[in-house]
């Protein structure tokens, strides 16, 4: 859906988030060639679209880049690093801080605000969270479950899988004043790996479930003998109930590098931060490739409405058991798929795993 080849953008360009409001489908991403990360030279570019698959880039007159403001440059400096806005959906949020973001790095993570998405100011000059890296993107939203808003931002676990990249958590009434930060807690026995980013968002339609994309990185391993840097990616999937407690039950990769030779390079295959529904069956996601190649760029991917993931057999069958649901009606659906040959039976068991009357697998 864009390549990142105008010339304040790069291949170095990443970090996207999407989002819809109202008509249009919202983008932002970082700007950047090669560099250091507290680089002056970053931007943040914003562009836009009415149906999440054809964007284009306005020409918003905002800052100049090497003599003309004819570009979509929204933001420039160090805090381009990671610029990460949102639509706050807090019922109680000002007009003028309808958008607000989290930027920053050098451990350094500073709030900002909007009214139009476009221009941005910083709610207080200090940052507003300091405990972390925050050398990727962290992301905030509104939690209208626990009625606060969430962060997501990345730190070194030195306990862990040598110094893995990991994820924590923070809450906030205001946006300013922040929780202290939380380790993202899995059950024992998941192992430890590099987390880059998170992607940490609530269910769309859903939103006491959250879902977290986390970008996978492998640091040591190297596919491409022509690429220097060493690191291969793919993505994960996992979710949570109460933002604190990560249910990582699918450990194979949510989305593989797959055929394509330059999504085997370092800090590819990277979930943006959004889900969209872009028909009435269709959510739409995004993943950046081809990181400092010269056609650096951003791809949509589909999954049906709330099909994230789904239980799996082969020919040989097999079974597995749901945890206990609690549903008023007289009904329950059941999505599933086979082939021609393929069946399914069902069982209804109670809370000890009795089966229900008149409901046995032989029923």
């Amino acid at each position: 859906v864009l390549t990142t080849d105008k010339p304040w953008e790069g291949i170095a360009s990443a970090y996207f988030t999407v989002f819809h409001d109202d008509s249009r489908y919202r983008m932002y991403y970082r700007g950047s060639i090669p560099g250091r990360d507290d680089s002056e030279a970053q931007v943040t570019c914003y562009a836009e679209s009415d149906d999440g698959i054809h964007f284009t880039r306005p020409e918003l007159g905002l800052h100049d880049f090497q003599g003309t403001k004819n570009n979509n440059i929204i933001l420039q400096g160090i805090d381009s690093h990671n610029f990460a806005p949102f639509l706050d959906t807090n019922p109680a949020a000002k007009p003028n801080e309808r958008y607000k973001a989290l930027a920053g790095i050098s451990s350094k993570l500073f709030a900002y605000a909007s009214a139009d998405g476009i221009h941005w100011k910083k709610l207080r000059s200090e940052p507003v969270m300091t405990k972390g890296t925050f050398d990727s993107l962290n992301l905030a939203f509104w939690d209208p479950t626990a009625e606060c808003y969430r962060a997501y931002s990345r730190y070194f676990d030195q306990g862990g899988y040598k110094g893995a990249r990991a994820i924590q958590s923070s809450q906030s009434a205001d946006f300013v004043k922040w929780s202290e930060p939380l380790a993202n807690r899995y059950a024992a026995g998941v192992p430890m790996e590099h987390f880059y980013t998170n992607a940490t968002t609530p269910c769309p339609g859903a939103p006491h479930h959250l879902l977290s994309f986390p970008k996978r990185f492998v640091p040591a391993r190297k596919k491409v003998a022509s690429i220097e840097e060493p690191g291969v990616s793919d993505a994960m999937f996992m979710s949570s109930r109460d933002g604190e407690n990560w249910d990582r039950m699918f450990l194979e990769a949510w989305l593989r590098p797959g055929p394509d030779e330059r999504n085997w390079t370092h800090r590819n295959n990277m979930p943006a931060w959004g889900i969209v529904q872009t028909t009435p069956d269709e959510f739409s996601m995004y993943v950046s490739e081809h990181y400092q190649w010269p056609d650096n760029r951003l791809r949509r991917v589909t999954v049906r409405r709330h099909g994230f993931a789904s239980m799996h057999t082969g020919a040989a069958g097999g079974e597995f058991t749901t945890k206990p649901l609690t549903f008023d009606g007289d009904k329950l659906v059941l999505n599933y798929s086979t082939s021609a040959a393929g069946s399914l039976r069902v069982e209804i068991q109670d809370a000890e795993g009795k089966p229900h009357p008149g409901f046995a697998l032989d029923d």
